[in-house]
């Protein structure tokens, strides 16, 4: 009875999808200092959203709302930063593949965090 358990074990282990990978959740400034360019500064690294002039974007950037109705500095026309969370896949060269979910937080959050380096 036990080789039959342990069968049914193994194969439904087997039939799992291969390794999942948890996304990361990034919190720092998020920054759209120029029309198209985009990115997130956290406290590991500066994470490329997505620049000028591509047609790549990760899957879910329609879940950044328009950041400049809420705590939000302009330091060019329209275009400036805030503080946010996002849950996010990134690849090895420092981009974001892939956004899960965004929250738009105060900017003192991340004027108050130490790791962090004030964006400009």
């Amino acid at each position: 009875m036990n080789r039959v358990y342990g069968a049914i074990a193994a194969f439904a282990f087997l039939a799992l999808p291969a390794v999942a990978h948890a996304a990361d959740n990034r919190c720092g400034w998020i920054q759209n200092p120029t029309p198209g360019n985009w990115w997130l500064d956290d406290a590991e690294d500066t994470w490329t959203i997505r620049t000028q002039g591509s047609e790549d974007e990760p899957e879910g950037m329609d879940l950044i709302p328009d950041i400049s109705e809420r705590d939000y500095v302009r330091t060019n026309g329209s275009y400036g930063y805030a503080c946010a969370c996002m849950k996010v896949d990134t690849d090895g060269d420092g981009q974001i593949t892939k956004i899960y979910s965004f929250k738009q937080l105060k900017l003192a959050q991340c004027r108050n965090d130490k790791a962090l380096k004030f964006p400009g």
